[in-house]
């Protein structure tokens, strides 16, 4: 009666049916507690997860003599471990970069970088390939191009291209640049700060945006014209 569940040496196709619905029922829920994240990003945590899931629950739908109960507890200590590896890195930024990669920049004001394209091991042809999908053909126009964590790369184009240019009326802006990171999550990230102030004009500057300490801001990130954004815990943003 439950062959389906503990398995047979002559599993008939219903059992194979059922065992197959099972399975996507259950890696559904476990993909929704584990959250969006691991649906809507590939980072190496990710991509191992997706990859061990598959193979500890595949093997029963392959194999009718399997038992499902041991698969099925595998799958779930596997995304137990996911889910606390995944909270870990929220709550820790040194821990993050543990897990997810360092974003690798690889143009940096309109200037290849061959030793950042070495460290990511990508050739010349891989990165045009990816700035044409990012409809930056002329590289003229290109001011900052950023391998993602997750393998994707951002483009920033010279202020003077970007829609609406700047040129087309005669303007030449200052360049964005890359927006760092200053703080995270309420932490103060000191070696992006130092590129360019201090932790006095950090704090003027915290204060001018109604803030009274680090802890109160999610995220704040500087650009090279100076332009400082500013996302409060309290969803305040400005």
């Amino acid at each position: 009666m439950l062959d389906f569940w503990h398995g047979a040496q002559d599993l008939p196709i219903y059992g194979f049916v059922l065992r197959a619905a099972i399975v996507y029922v259950y890696v559904f829920v476990l993909i929704k507690i584990l959250g969006q994240r691991s649906m809507t990003t590939i980072n190496p945590i990710d991509f191992l997860f997706g990859v061990i899931i598959g193979d500890v629950v595949g093997e029963p739908l392959a194999d009718g003599e399997v038992p499902l109960a041991g698969p099925f507890a595998a799958a779930g200590f596997i995304g137990a471990i996911h889910l606390f590896l995944s909270y870990i890195a929220l709550k820790m930024p040194r821990f993050r970069r543990v897990i997810e990669d360092e974003p690798i920049i690889l143009i940096e004001k309109g200037r290849i970088l061959h030793n950042e394209l070495k460290k990511a091991k990508m050739t010349v042809e891989s990165l045009l390939m990816d700035l044409r999908f990012k409809s930056a053909i002329d590289l003229t126009e290109v001011d900052y191009a950023i391998l993602e964590s997750n393998g994707q790369i951002s483009v920033i184009k010279k202020s003077k291209f970007d829609s609406l240019t700047p040129s087309d009326m005669g303007q030449s802006p200052q360049s964005k640049g890359y927006p760092s990171v200053i703080i995270q999550d309420g932490h103060i990230i000191k070696a992006n700060l130092d590129k360019f102030a201090d932790e006095v004009w950090l704090k003027n500057t915290i204060k001018q945006h109604g803030y009274h300490r680090a802890s109160e801001i999610f995220l704040m990130t500087l650009d090279g014209a100076g332009k400082v954004y500013i996302s409060g815990k309290d969803r305040k943003a400005n």
